[in-house]
């Protein structure tokens, strides 16, 4: 981007704002990534219906099945990543 003209601004402007947008979500993939590695750290209801790749509403039947552990202060539900993956089954083909 070497030598750019007044009327090329806009256009500039424009590509480095959409290059912060990208650079920024790929930093909260990785935050978020990282944040799943300890297997004792809580995750809210979103992050752990991120991490399963379901949705809230799927979360909340498993949990109230039982299917999913689920801690609680005051009207706050959080999970466990080490009991989400204790809840996983394996599947015989």
């Amino acid at each position: 981007m070497k030598n750019i003209k007044f009327e090329d601004m806009p256009k500039a402007v424009e590509l480095i704002l959409e290059n912060i947008t990208a650079i920024a979500d790929i930093l909260n993939q990785q935050e978020l990534h990282s944040r799943f590695q300890d297997p004792e750290s809580l995750m809210t209801r979103k992050e752990t219906a991120e991490y399963l790749k379901i949705d809230l509403s799927t979360l909340w039947s498993w949990t109230k099945k039982g299917k999913i552990k689920c801690y609680g202060i005051s009207n706050r539900r959080y999970y466990k990543r080490s009991d989400i993956e204790k809840a996983l089954v394996l599947l015989n083909k």
